[in-house]
């Protein structure tokens, strides 16, 4: 991080930036969305030398996971859940895989039966880029990790919750980020 508290965010991939640009996605959607994914390789690193996960999936998911809010502005700065079936039809119009496009419909119904690993660490980097911590969804997260891995889950627990402590401690800056661009 610079001495302006500019946070040292990764770019979104080319592929993203692209499915961005030519869906009309606002400054400021473009900018959480880079936040998110920041994030995003910040957690599957970690949880990946636990357990295998599809590294470009989630990370892809996390790139344009609100991508749908192009179609909904309001939700940039308000509750909604539109975005999230919109997001996927957007996706998958523009040539998206639907295997990758369901990361849009699926992140912000994480407690649902059948959610898979890489779809839960999307929400989770949702939810931690800004320093919301969310126990249920982490205690899911743990679950599985220690499932895969035949260890006690209050041991793995332990391990994420350091890991995500250490990065919602970035979310300040990453808010400010965020905040520097307009919604439209």
């Amino acid at each position: 991080m610079s001495e302006s508290t500019e946070p040292d965010l990764r770019p979104l991939p080319a592929e993203a930036a692209d499915l961005l640009r030519r869906a009309g996605a606002p400054p400021r959607l473009c900018a959480h969305l880079r936040a998110v994914h920041d994030v995003a390789v910040e957690i599957v690193e970690w949880v990946g030398r636990e357990v295998d996960v599809d590294r470009a999936a989630v990370l892809f998911g996390a790139a344009t996971h609100d991508i749908g809010k192009v179609r909904f502005p309001a939700e940039l700065s308000g509750a909604g859940t539109e975005h999230e079936p919109a997001g996927q039809e957007l996706l998958v119009a523009l040539g998206v895989e639907p295997r990758l496009a369901r990361f849009a419909a699926l992140h912000g119904n994480w407690q649902r039966d059948g959610a898979t690993l890489d779809e839960l660490l999307v929400t989770l980097a949702d939810k931690v880029w800004k320093g919301r911590r969310e126990p249920g969804l982490e205690e899911q997260v743990a679950q599985v990790i220690a499932d895969a891995r035949g260890e006690p889950v209050w041991a793995v627990f332990m391990r994420l919750d350091d890991e995500l402590t250490r990065i919602a401690d970035g979310a300040e800056a990453r808010l400010a980020f965020q905040s520097r661009f307009p919604t439209m």
